[in-house]
């Protein structure tokens, strides 16, 4: 792999990882769409690494909050705050998506990238992004998550080991089924990214090293993921404070056209 073509990705995944249209789908697609090599999955979790590194920066004082409050916890055993409660909410929310990591990680690194598979749940997430979206009340914050709704957002972060259901819009759309806040809905996909992601990096970014014929290009990937990462943050949280998530979904079905038409160009 070139410096270029890291670079690319990273930047690739560090928007794409935080706003509702794929990561995975992008990362998969990308290469075969420009005549690439296909990086493997071991390299795009390493890309993850950026992503986690802007995560953790942004919302350091979140998650300052988060681990005090996690402290309490184990010494007192009872979740009285609006913290407290966030950790339990994470940690529920988080148990799924890591179970059902394990057991479909194979499948996630070769059927699952089949174009086919990532046009088609573009096009069907964007439709049910928009729709839950469009017709659930806007009035509910974070903290009236629940333990069920915590486990529900955590169940449909399980989709997103295949790629073009997107982990952030996934994440999101149950949110949002749950009546949360456009705002509470992205914050909430944003902080329960980094248990899952860290866990990715660690057990994936070893095969990334070894398989490298060179950490150039994997530093260079990292830190444009960082950056391109922090922005998306960013615009995001500003966008759905008074916009909808419908031009997210309205992407995503033309991106899953587009690669339908292209299968067909192509005659694969």
């Amino acid at each position: 792999m070139t410096i270029l073509q890291a670079l690319i990705l990273g930047i690739i995944q560090g928007f794409t990882e935080l706003l509702p249209i794929s990561s995975s789908a992008h990362l998969a697609l990308t290469p075969w769409l420009l005549g690439w090599p296909d990086s493997g999955l071991a390299f795009d979790v390493a890309l993850h690494l950026g992503t986690l590194i802007a995560i953790v920066a942004y919302f350091h004082e979140e998650w300052r909050r988060l681990a005090l409050a996690a402290v309490s916890l184990v010494k007192t055993r009872r979740a009285e705050t609006p913290e407290e409660k966030r950790v339990i909410f994470l940690l529920l929310a988080t148990s799924p998506a890591g179970i059902a990591g394990v057991l479909l990680e194979d499948a996630a690194e070769t059927v699952f990238r089949s174009p086919v598979i990532i046009a088609t749940n573009l096009i069907v997430l964007g439709v049910v992004l928009w729709a839950v979206d469009r017709f659930m009340s806007r009035e509910r914050g974070m903290e009236s998550l629940g333990w069920k709704g915590a486990l529900f957002v955590g169940l449909a972060q399980c989709l997103a080991l295949v790629p073009g259901v997107s982990r952030s819009g996934s994440t999101i759309t149950a949110a949002r089924a749950l009546r949360l806040t456009r705002e509470s809905a992205a914050v909430f996909s944003f902080l329960l990214s980094m248990p899952i992601t860290l866990a990715a990096v660690v057990f994936k970014l070893p095969d990334a090293v070894r398989e490298a014929e060179s950490m150039v290009p994997l530093v260079v990937g990292v830190v444009a993921a960082a950056g391109s990462a922090w922005v998306a943050i960013a615009v995001l949280l500003r966008y759905v404070a008074r916009r909808s998530y419908g031009v997210f979904a309205v992407y995503r079905v033309v991106f899953g056209a587009l690669i339908f038409y292209l299968i067909y160009a192509r005659g694969l």
